[in-house]
């Protein structure tokens, strides 16, 4: 097996701020896994966040010796050396998941909805990302995602009544509010959230920050909203202690090491009867179709990552009003552009 990666810098349409900073490039990682003639891709997109950069995953890759096994079969033997080779580097990780699972796909000739036996006519409705913006672009923002249903909503500022209300001139969508634990006093979260209660707002992701468990459990009795955990939940392990502090689950595969593992959270999570969403990071046709491969098992999408972009390298799965939708190609169903 031959392993080779090449950066790619994404442009993002507008500057894409959300509480923790702002970016208008992201740069990512493809991976390709070649064997027998059949090249699999896969991809890393690094959060710093997660202490991850572009150097830190080209680092994890040049680590990694293939040469001790014969094919992308032996999947959870190779999956396993892969996690042994370092703690964390969560995205690097995923890139060589991914490509593995296109391998495979490519080399049976199923796309991976098949292989995993769902029915890709039920792959979930995703929304659409608005950033932390001027109340001008917001409006610009809102107005370039008519055809998109529900809107996630970037807060966790100082003038998020602004940023909603803002929106709300403009649109009366079904809205989903992300504060990406930018709300650090708990009194603060109980006001903006029983504010957004009237606002016909789905659920709230990750309102406080993770470290802060204990104030989301207080938080969550006094609420009637839905909260969805996403910087509080990495891997499978953190599942359990969630219970009494959120309703659901945001899975993404640049932190939770790729679909092997998202599997196996999304089960957890079902036993646990918790809610289930799929996010993304700013991401190619790549990681968004590997998702969106698993989303026929999810209640939420969020998987907008290739559509907040100018410069998609890659054709895969197609966003159509929301509507994630898979072709019939085998592995991811992906093809770099010309």
């Amino acid at each position: 097996m031959k392993l080779s990666w090449k950066q790619y810098d994404l442009h993002l349409r507008h500057a894409f701020r959300i509480s923790r900073g702002v970016e208008t490039i992201d740069p990512v990682m493809i991976v390709t896994l070649e064997q027998d003639g059949i090249v699999g891709y896969g991809e890393a997109s690094p959060s710093p966040r997660y202490n991850e950069t572009i150097e830190t995953i080209e680092a994890f890759l040049k680590r990694i010796d293939f040469t001790r096994f014969t094919d992308p079969f032996q999947t959870e033997e190779i999956l396993l050396y892969i996690q042994s080779l370092a703690t964390h580097n969560t995205s690097a990780k995923c890139a060589v998941d991914i490509a593995i699972h296109d391998w495979i796909g490519k080399k049976i000739n199923l796309p991976l909805y098949k292989f995993f036996g769902l029915d890709k006519s039920k792959t979930a409705l995703s929304s659409f990302t608005i950033g932390i913006d001027s109340p001008e672009m917001l409006i610009q923002k809102v107005r370039e995602a008519e055809e998109y249903p529900i809107l996630k909503v970037k807060v966790g500022m100082e003038n998020d009544r602004e940023i909603i209300s803002t929106i709300r001139s403009v649109t009366d969508k079904v809205l989903r509010v992300d504060a990406n634990e930018g709300w650090t006093k708990k009194e603060v979260a109980l006001e903006r959230i029983k504010w957004l209660q009237d606002q016909n707002v789905e659920f709230v992701e990750q309102p406080m920050p993770a470290s802060q468990l204990d104030d989301i459990k207080w938080l969550r009795d006094k609420v009637e909203m839905p909260l969805i955990a996403d910087e509080s939940v990495i891997g499978l392990t953190d599942i359990p202690k969630l219970g009494d502090a959120f309703d659901g689950i945001n899975i993404k595969l640049m932190k939770c090491t790729g679909i092997r593992e998202a599997l196996r959270m999304i089960h957890t999570a079902r036993a646990m009867n918790m809610k289930i969403m799929m996010g993304c990071m700013i991401e190619t046709a790549v990681a968004i179709s590997a998702a969106s491969h698993l989303s026929p098992l999810l209640d939420y999408a969020d998987l907008d990552g290739n559509v907040l972009i100018t410069d998609d390298p890659f054709d895969g799965v197609r966003n159509i009003k929301g509507k994630l939708e898979l072709n019939n190609n085998p592995g991811l169903g992906v093809v770099l552009r010309s």
